[in-house]
């Protein structure tokens, strides 16, 4: 009932609250698009017909018309993601396509972050690094073209845009053995696909090179305190290792404080490499040797696949993997004194 004893009339909200989805996924449903399942659509169609619902036409009408919004997913406290973003913007804009952000957080997961763009009436996602289940992504992408930015997937039901992470750090630890390094360490990026895929162009890497019984792997995650976590566990013991590749540049910068502060010379001491090629890592007082991802390329490449399909009509899905770069600055030289 409203203020004046009359029966409100009901809402897509209402629909939407009564089955537990989101307004965006019962809207899809009522307009018969492609992507609910078939018991999805019929618990909405029994609640719509419950409460009495009929679309307002005028509304309907105006939900119609293109938003030409495209959605992006970051992690905000990522800055190589921030980079991506921007570089997503400039590419978007160049098809007359504008962003709507959804940001991962400690408390926001990806789930409530994609379902704040599909509210939003974004028309395509980019979703940069996500962890969800393959079968979760395609099973998304069924509603609304998606491309995942940085991660494989096996199943080819999205489309995908990575560089070979395997090959990345391969080629990290080709060149610190390269400059005479044997004890390698890794410090790990958790779980997800994208860490599995480092950790084990790490392991292929140090066997290529003769290094089995080296291999030294340290859990980790993401963020600055892996790298201060690792730098205590590396330097406790003995044989201190030579050089350390990171999972990303933020455990790097995180593993040359820690060093920094225990008065342990980089690359004196101990070299370090780290990953994505951030802002970051360009800093004059940080210049750390990474691996690039071609972030550039990688947008050019996500922007045109929804494009493609969002504009140009195209069904089949596609990968497109992007050779990394070393990129050599100061944190990396030939192995020097021993450890004290």
């Amino acid at each position: 009932m409203n203020e004046t004893g009359e029966r409100r009339r009901p809402r897509l909200a209402d629909v939407a609250a009564e089955v537990g989805l989101s307004p965006a996924s019962v809207s899809l449903v009522l307009r018969g698009a492609h992507g609910p399942s078939a018991a999805t659509r019929e618990r909405v169609l029994e609640a719509a017909a419950r409460l009495g619902y009929r679309a307002d036409r005028a509304a309907s009408l105006l939900a119609r018309r293109r938003s030409r919004l495209i959605g992006v997913m970051m992690d905000v406290r990522s800055d190589y993601h921030g980079e991506l973003v921007e570089d997503v913007h400039e590419a978007a804009e160049q098809h007359g396509y504008d962003l709507v952000l959804s940001t991962l957080t400690r408390t926001r997961d990806e789930r409530r972050a994609v379902e704040t763009l599909l509210d939003s009436r974004c028309e395509a996602l980019v979703l940069l690094g996500p962890d969800a289940p393959a079968a979760w992504l395609a099973e998304l992408d069924r509603q609304l073209p998606v491309v995942v930015v940085g991660r494989a997937l096996g199943s080819p039901g999205v489309d995908v845009v990575r560089a070979a992470d395997d090959e990345g750090v391969s080629r990290a630890v080709d060149h610190l053995a390269g400059l005479g390094h044997a004890d390698i360490a890794y410090v790990d990026g958790g779980a997800g696909e994208i860490a599995a895929a480092r950790r084990g162009g790490y392991r292929r890497a140090m066997r290529r090179h003769g290094l089995r019984d080296r291999v030294r792997v340290v859990p980790g995650d993401h963020a600055e305190e892996a790298g201060i976590r690792a730098a205590a566990v590396l330097t406790a013991g003995s044989p201190r290792p030579t050089a350390v590749a990171t999972f990303n540049d933020r455990v790097a910068v995180g593993l040359l404080d820690a060093l920094s502060r225990a008065g342990i010379a980089v690359p004196g001491e101990i070299s370090v490499v780290g990953y994505d090629d951030s802002p970051l890592s360009r800093l004059a007082h940080v210049d750390l040797t990474t691996v690039s991802q071609n972030a550039a390329g990688l947008v050019e490449h996500a922007v045109a696949a929804l494009v493609e399909r969002l504009d140009g009509g195209r069904t089949e899905h596609r990968e497109v993997v992007l050779a990394p770069r070393l990129v050599v600055r100061s944190t990396t030289g030939p192995p020097g004194r021993p450890p004290r």
